[in-house]
């Protein structure tokens, strides 16, 4: 299993899909399945029973998972998407942007 370049709270850029071009926050990365949760986007219609929770039920609008390689890191410089150089600084890890050379917090 390889390291992901995204972490959930990142600011991405959807690269393909009904979604392309949109930008959005990760809310959950899922490691296992290579995918990624962005917020408001690859939005699907799902059914839910009533529960506690929800005692109408009915049809919830909720964020489904985009795979990672069509996803993108939005350079804080530039505001475009940007590939990410990893830097080792003792057992710090820091992800730098390709565009601008910034350092992705």
């Amino acid at each position: 299993m390889s390291k992901l370049h995204i972490k959930k709270g990142d600011e991405v850029i959807i690269l393909a899909g009904k979604n392309k071009g949109d930008k959005g926050k990760v809310l959950k990365v899922l490691v296992d399945e290579q995918k990624a949760i962005v917020e408001g986007a690859n939005m699907v219609s799902k059914s839910t029973k009533p529960s506690a929770k929800n005692p109408q039920g009915g049809i919830v609008k909720q964020e489904a998972p985009i795979h990672i390689s069509n996803l993108s890191l939005i350079d804080p410089k530039s505001g475009k998407a940007t590939r990410v150089a990893i830097k080792h600084e003792g057992k710090n890890v820091i992800r730098i942007a390709k565009k601008s050379g910034e350092e992705i917090k």
